[in-house]
């Protein structure tokens, strides 16, 4: 579960660069979709290399906060405050923080989005189902992995991504009733769980 997470978590840093489109909607599109949202409410199921499946609501506020709300039983947590990401897994007593910039889903938070930098999108299709695919890999340590970011056309909608990492995991995330412009409580951006020291000190509940 931990390599999962890390994925997920991989996902919410990286910020694409170059494109070699094949696809009517090119980088520019994208980086304007992004930077118009200011929030983002959706729900979204992830799919697992153990073949596991999660649900929950993603909730998204621009610029650097998000929470990945998981649905019971699942007691995961995955919350971003502006500053960092936290994670904290119940069932494993799985913890960590990263600052945001470090995760991999943060091309959904960076503020503004620039599609330069440090990562480069390696590819532009459309896949079989129709949808914008955008192949994102780190510039320079492209073997480390890459993110699949996918959008829907007319209106242009996010509708998920894949996670893919060194070793060919891969992790997929699929969104649907995706809303923008809505009202998020400052709550769902705020870390509900024990901090470091209480987990460290055994203190787990």
């Amino acid at each position: 579960m931990r390599s999962v997470l890390a994925g997920l978590l991989a996902l919410l840093a990286l910020v694409p660069v170059v494109s070699s489109a094949q696809a009517q909607v090119g980088v520019p599109e994208i980086e304007n979709y992004i930077n118009s949202i200011r929030t983002l409410e959706a729900r979204f199921v992830q799919s697992n290399p153990n073949g596991s499946i999660l649900q929950g609501t993603l909730y998204v506020r621009r610029p650097g906060r998000m929470r990945f709300q998981y649905d019971p039983p699942s007691q995961l947590k995955i919350v971003a405050d502006g500053t960092q990401v936290t994670m904290w897994d119940p069932a494993t007593h799985d913890f960590g923080q990263w600052p945001i910039g470090w995760t991999a889903a943060s091309f959904l938070v960076k503020e503004p989005l620039k599609l330069s930098g440090d990562l480069t999108v390696q590819a532009l299709n459309r896949n079989a189902d129709g949808l914008i695919e955008a192949t994102i890999v780190q510039t320079r340590k492209p073997q480390e992995g890459k993110v699949v970011v996918r959008f829907a056309e007319n209106p242009m909608t996010l509708r998920g991504w894949s996670i893919i990492d060194n070793r060919g995991n891969k992790v997929d995330v699929a969104l649907t009733q995706v809303r923008t412009g809505v009202q998020l409580a400052d709550s769902l951006f705020r870390y509900d769980g024990p901090d470091a020291g209480q987990i460290l000190n055994g203190n787990r509940h």
